[in-house]
């Protein structure tokens, strides 16, 4: 095998699957070919709560087409009752929406008009689906337990505790000469990628079923789904090379993959089933609404001594999800008493679930406009004021950061927007009508290695070299990226290298989340590229031998995981303009620069980013879920009245980052992109708001109706 000493890591490739997605000649989940396929409808519950106390099928099993009806009195025996994963396995209602029938059909015409005569009677049972924060229904993390005994042990997305405390904050706040208290909130978000949510399932044996299926980790996914099936990982094979969106709601299998499976064996042939945009509001989770309390005290110098981040978020009463929506404020400033608490409303919904920037996301929404809040009580500049409570290293752990950049960030986005040209005066500055202003604020996010992954490379004679990973591209980029990473690690071009990825037929690999995909699947191509190329030198003399090379190698952990705290970090800027008369709001630009590490593909980076902080935008000022208690659902489930941002109201997006590596993160030296360009978005849009208009909304979107009050 011939190396080259050119580096594919840092060039700008366009997409080696562009050209093909442009084509359509790309398969997505639903579009893979089978042959004879049945379709599949779903009939959703028209109650929050109560039981299924009969159905009435016989209009729907009359009409032509239809081969089955499913119900949870006829469908096929699960071994797990994970509400999230299960289908028709009980007949209690634990939301609105939840499914109640199915019916496969030989066209999905068929199948969805039949499933509109299926009649089904309820034992109504009272809901509660309002979110509050009264302290008689909140509950610690951890300590309740769902419907069908489902709470998990321990908290979700990697957050070991739900509080924290360090000194005494009551005690610094009484002290403190000046001081914030205030509350801010989130409401509902939902994801929508362009993508809907689909599966096609076909037995192949009795005991074995291959799932095509749109997900951000087939590996994890096969697992949980062959836990609720009944079945050994071993027997299921779950195929999604490419996913066209996903912002974390394809990270869980949810119901209607197993529910496609239960129809196949049924019918025995293959089904196929596509959600509805409307149902997707309901089936594959969404950002639960939240409310965030931020106390903050400091000296007159600016220094803060004291920060409190209580937090409490929506969950379901059925399964508990818990978000780490405050670990942002044990993250980011420096403070010697400090206290983050995370607490819970269950109620009757469905389970939430991640979305981009999980946790970090909404807790800079409430920490970072806190901030800007104290620099103007202090009357300092809100980037100085930021600068002077870095920490040196961690604040609650106290290790060091991998590295952390966060000062060269805000002075780079200074310097980029002539911050020391702004007058600091709320409502100074008038153009044509409208009022103009200008914010930042800081996002982090945590840049993690995880486990479970290994990678498989065949090389041939003539030196061209086969990766395989069960990895997954959710629209970012990384087949092309993993090629540009395998190329170097190998020492040849990456026209010499195929990437196979989105199989669990191939080696595992963690999901595409949490800002790790990268860095993990990276880390496991290296470990084995230097193998491969251990062995050519060694024990081949330096030359692929005739038959070949095919290793397959476990990655290992990275050494310095438990010795570094690894995040990315930004520093985001938004120019504001709220029209003086109809509280209208624009942006016309938003800046972003950002510690990622070193960066593998400058194109594809820098559509996540901006990509990131368009997503910012649209929750700044769009997106909000509006739940109806008096029949719990969600009023504006589609896309006609769930607003959020489209091209229009995009102005200008830059995205900037300190390109250099990280001594420590992996063997790249990069760090997670597609989460933290999300991060404190919305806090510089709001923060920019106040100082166009002197108003400050705390609670999003930031819509005209609160300007003009």
């Amino acid at each position: 095998m011939t190396t080259t000493p050119t580096r594919s890591v840092g060039t700008p490739l366009s997409r080696l699957d562009g050209p093909h997605k442009v084509r359509g000649t790309v398969p997505y989940a639903y579009e893979h070919e089978v042959e004879n396929p049945a379709y599949l409808a779903l009939v959703l519950s028209s109650v929050a709560r109560g039981t299924v106390t009969a159905v009435d099928d016989s209009a729907a099993r009359a009409e032509a087409g239809v081969l089955a009806v499913l119900t949870h009195e006829n469908a096929m025996t699960l071994a797990g009752n994970d509400p999230e994963l299960a289908a028709l396995y009980s007949p209690e209602v634990c939301w609105r929406q939840q499914i109640v029938a199915a019916v496969v059909a030989e066209t999905s015409e068929a199948a969805r008009h039949a499933a509109g005569l299926v009649r089904v009677s309820y034992d109504e049972a009272p809901h509660d689906t309002r979110m509050r924060t009264d302290e008689d229904v909140l509950e610690r993390p951890g300590s309740h337990v769902g419907l069908f005994g489902t709470a998990d042990g321990e908290l979700n997305n990697g957050m070991p505790d739900a509080d924290t405390a360090m000194g005494d904050v009551e005690a610094a706040l009484a002290q403190a000469p000046v001081t914030l208290d205030a509350t801010y909130t989130m409401p509902h978000q939902f994801h929508n990628p362009m993508e809907p949510h689909a599966a096609i399932a076909e037995w192949t044996a009795e005991d074995r079923v291959t799932i095509h299926c749109s997900s951000q980790g087939v590996s994890d996914a096969r697992r949980w789904i062959g836990e609720t099936l009944g079945l050994p990982p071993e027997n299921i094979r779950l195929i999604s090379p490419h996913v066209g969106g996903a912002f974390g709601s394809k990270t869980y299998p949810q119901s209607y993959a197993v529910v496609t499976a239960m129809a196949a064996k049924t019918v025995g042939r293959p089904v196929k089933l596509a959600l509805t945009r409307q149902q997707m509001f309901f089936m594959t989770g969404y950002r639960a609404p939240s409310s965030h309390r931020i106390q903050l005290g400091a000296e007159l110098d600016g220094r803060l001594t004291a920060l409190a981040h209580d937090s409490v978020q929506q969950t379901s009463r059925a399964k508990q999800y818990v978000e780490q929506i405050a670990v942002i404020s044990r993250t980011m400033w420096a403070a010697p008493n400090r206290r983050t608490t995370h607490r819970l409303v269950s109620l009757d919904v469905s389970v939430p679930t991640i979305m981009r920037g999980p946790g970090e996301t909404q807790g800079a929404f409430a920490l970072e406009s806190a901030m800007d809040e104290m620099a103007l009580g202090l009357g300092m500049d809100p980037i100085e004021f930021r600068i002077l409570n870095e920490p040196d290293r961690h604040p609650e752990s106290g290790r060091p950061f991998s590295s952390r950049r966060v000062v060269e960030c805000l002075r780079e986005v200074a310097r980029i927007v002539d911050w020391d040209r702004r007058d600091p005066t709320p409502k100074s500055r008038r153009e044509d009508g409208w009022l103009v202003g200008t914010g930042v604020a800081v996002g982090e996010h945590v840049a993690p290695q995880l486990p479970g992954n290994a990678t498989r490379i065949q090389v041939d004679r003539h030196g061209h070299c086969t990766v395989s990973i069960a990895a997954a591209d959710i629209g970012t980029g990384a087949w092309t990226a993993l090629s540009q990473i395998a190329a170097d690690a190998l020492g040849v071009g990456v026209d010499a290298v195929t990437m196979q990825i989105g199989d669990t037929d191939l080696p595992s690999a963690s999901a595409a989340g949490f800002s790790s995909g990268t860095s993990s699947w990276g880390a496991s191509i290296h470990a084995t590229a230097r193998e491969v190329r251990r062995l050519i030198d060694e024990e081949h003399g330096g030359s692929v031998p005739p038959q070949g090379i095919d290793i397959t190698v476990e990655a290992p952990m990275n050494p310095y995981s438990s010795q570094y705290e690894m995040c990315s970090f930004a520093a985001q800027y938004a120019e504001v303009r709220v029209h003086e008369e109809t509280g209208t709001v624009r942006v016309p630009r938003l800046v972003g620069v950002f510690d990622i590490g070193r960066v593998i593909n400058p194109k594809t980076a820098r559509s996540q980013l901006t990509g990131g902080m368009i997503q910012g935008l649209s929750m700044a000022l769009h997106e909000a879920g509006v739940m109806d208690p008096r029949f719990g659902q969600i009023v504006n489930h589609d896309l006609a009245s769930y607003h959020f941002t489209a091209n229009a109201d995009v102005g200008s997006v830059e995205a900037h980052w300190l390109d250099s590596a990280d001594p420590y993160t992996n063997p790249m030296g990069s760090k997670g992109v597609g989460e933290v360009c999300v991060v404190g978005v919305a806090a510089a849009i709001a923060n920019a708001v106040h100082h166009a208009t002197g108003i400050r909304v705390r609670d999003l979107p930031i819509t005209l109706d609160k300007l003009m009050a």
